[in-house]
């Protein structure tokens, strides 16, 4: 069940800024950035900030090697943040925007003790080192190689590290800003490691207040598992993957997962399906209580090795990339990676295959995913390829995909009682003249084109929240949920 990632391509350098039109109808392919390794190099996920601008990490390359923190606009214009040394961490992880409005993320490696870190940094630049671990000791109890935050709704943030813990499989954790880190669960605390061990994703936050996640090994038949947790650390396993015959319900869970619009959280596993002969990975959705549907099984030609996890788009639809696969090409025989989009009963469309240019100028790998903007288009990183030379297999990109859908509302948090403070992402709000809450108005205050600040009012309900701009009415792209 093992398929080992490309790692061997080489790309020659080309046009910087490349658009393309791609097979369907009102979709635009666009790089907007080749990294060129003194600003970074392999980047990963993007997310966007109240700014209106991107962010994220790049696992090597910057000033000395160690990984960036960059901010990308949406027309292509590159900051590096920050350049890593290993004193302070080094090949960073998922960023996550705080309530506070400082970035979080973390590190795989380096620091103190080189288990890696949580750091702080503005959308200025300045970073703060907030933990080292394997502060717990040599065996690295209180784990080690974090793979990324989330910010609670109690406040606090939570994560996994891939290593480390009581049994040196992973954890777990809490990590509070003026409390440290508490340890919730570590990996292999049941014999054979049935409860799952090494998780390499971040975890998610479902409406009901648990937290969601996945391992990329352990459970019952050791190919992976979905667990859930909650916040004081009462954790039970919800399904092992590799419980059908030949994996048919797949195998290796190596993304986040999602939580869609239906209640139901969406995940992909890296190998296995109902297709033997390839076991090229799966799509696949599963209830809050542990019922999983296998909706889509991949076989190369549409790509293979989904390790990035999905995003709902505006349209319902999710949409996805898979780190290779999709059609062959002279630097990679099996294809370079795809972008798909899925319905939740299955039915899959390959929107764009990689090194779809002339020597990979778009890019190869896609291994962060991709988010989409408040102004309805998509944008994500790929790991390889790009027009730079000064990196074997080229430093990477960023690239957007337009589809045609519109712009609409990004709201943190998506649940509060009355009262409670809310910001509201958008694009061009400059000039609003209405809030509401599902039709209840509010009161508000512009902070730029990209972001109104307001609370929710009295006598809301759950329900759709709206701005009204001179340039229309946007609503936002989940419902805000009132709670007592």
């Amino acid at each position: 069940m093992d398929r080992v990632k490309t790692a061997t391509r080489v790309c020659i350098l080309g046009a910087l800024w490349i658009t393309a039109a791609v097979a369907l109808p009102a979709q635009t392919f666009t790089t907007l950035h080749s990294f060129d390794n003194t600003d970074g190099s392999s980047p990963g996920a993007l997310i966007q900030a109240t700014d209106g601008s991107l962010y994220g990490t790049t696992a090597s390359g910057g000033t000395d090697g160690d990984g960036t923190v960059f901010k990308i606009t949406t027309d292509g214009t590159l900051t590096t943040l920050h350049s890593f040394d290993g004193t302070d961490g080094l090949t960073p992880s998922g960023l996550v925007q705080a309530n506070n409005g400082k970035l979080y993320g973390t590190t795989t490696l380096g620091g103190t003790h080189d288990g890696g870190t949580i750091f702080e940094i503005t959308l200025n630049g300045a970073l703060t080192t907030l933990y080292n671990f394997c502060s717990g000791g040599p065996d690295c109890t209180d784990g080690a190689r974090p793979t990324g935050l989330i910010q609670g709704a109690d406040g606090n943030f939570y994560g996994t590290a891939s290593e480390g813990g009581a049994h040196s499989s992973g954890s777990v954790f809490q990590f509070a800003l003026r409390g440290g880190l508490n340890t919730l669960h570590s990996f292999c605390s049941r014999g054979n490691c049935t409860d799952g061990q090494t998780p390499e994703a971040a975890l998610v936050q479902a409406t009901n207040g648990k937290l969601y996640g996945t391992t990329l090994g352990g459970g019952t038949p050791g190919e992976g598992t979905v667990f859930k947790i909650t916040a004081q650390g009462a954790f039970a396993t919800l399904y092992n993957f590799c419980s059908q015959t030949n994996c048919m319900d797949g195998a290796e869970p190596d993304a986040r997962l999602i939580q869609g619009n239906d209640g139901n959280l969406y995940g992909t596993t890296n190998i296995g399906g109902d297709i033997p002969e390839t076991s090229d990975g799966t799509v696949f959705k599963i209830s809050v209580s542990g019922a999983l549907t296998t909706l889509y099984s991949f076989d190369g030609t549409d790509g293979f090795y989904p390790a990035a996890g999905l995003v709902q788009g505006t349209d319902g639809t999710f949409y996805g990339t898979t780190y290779d696969g999709g059609i062959s090409n002279a630097t990679c025989s099996e294809g370079c990676g795809t972008i798909y989009k899925i319905t939740s009963s299955g039915a899959l469309t390959t929107l764009y295959s990689f090194c779809s240019l002339s020597n990979c100028a778009d890019g190869h790998g896609p291994l962060g995913g991709i988010i989409q903007d408040t102004n309805g288009s998509f944008y994500g990183t790929t790991e390889f390829g790009g027009t730079s030379d000064l990196c074997s297999n080229g430093c990477g990109t960023v690239f957007s995909l337009s589809v045609g859908l519109g712009s609409f509302l990004n709201i943190s948090p998506t649940s509060g009682t009355v009262g409670k403070g809310v910001s509201i992402l958008g694009t061009d709000l400059s000039g609003a003249s209405k809030v509401t809450f599902h039709g209840t108005s509010a009161t508000f205050t512009v902070i730029s084109g990209s972001e109104i600040t307001t609370t929710v009012p009295t006598g809301a309900t759950t329900g759709l929240v709206k701005v009204v701009t001179p340039g229309g009415t946007l609503s936002s792209n989940v419902p805000f949920r009132v709670v007592p």
